[in-house]
């Protein structure tokens, strides 16, 4: 057992480092495996911030500051808790107008 009373050590993903050769194309591109587009919810169309020093590349996905990410095709409220009844009305009346009309 470990001192703060965990039986063991937990190591979270989001500080793994994964290593790849990566290969430019003749347009100057580079593609990330899927494996590391996944583990990273990159998608197309998403911006990569680059920074260069001496021959090290680093490149961060820019990410907004969004209310909703989608997990395992569910779309999940990220932001602080508050009273959605309001939200949940409204959408509600927006789905019956069509059928009560």
């Amino acid at each position: 057992m470990c001192p703060d009373g965990t039986d063991k050590w937990v190591i979270p993903l989001h500080n793994a480092i994964m290593t790849a050769t990566l290969t430019l194309d003749k347009a100057g591109r580079v593609v990330f495996s899927k494996p590391l587009r996944d583990r990273l919810q990159l998608a197309p169309g998403d911006t990569l911030y680059r920074e260069t020093e001496g021959e090290c590349i680093t490149a961060r996905p820019v990410r907004q500051n969004v209310m909703l990410k989608k997990r395992l095709d569910v779309w999940v409220y990220q932001g602080e808790a508050t009273d959605l009844t309001d939200l949940l009305d409204r959408e509600r009346q927006n789905r019956l107008r069509p059928v009560i009309e």
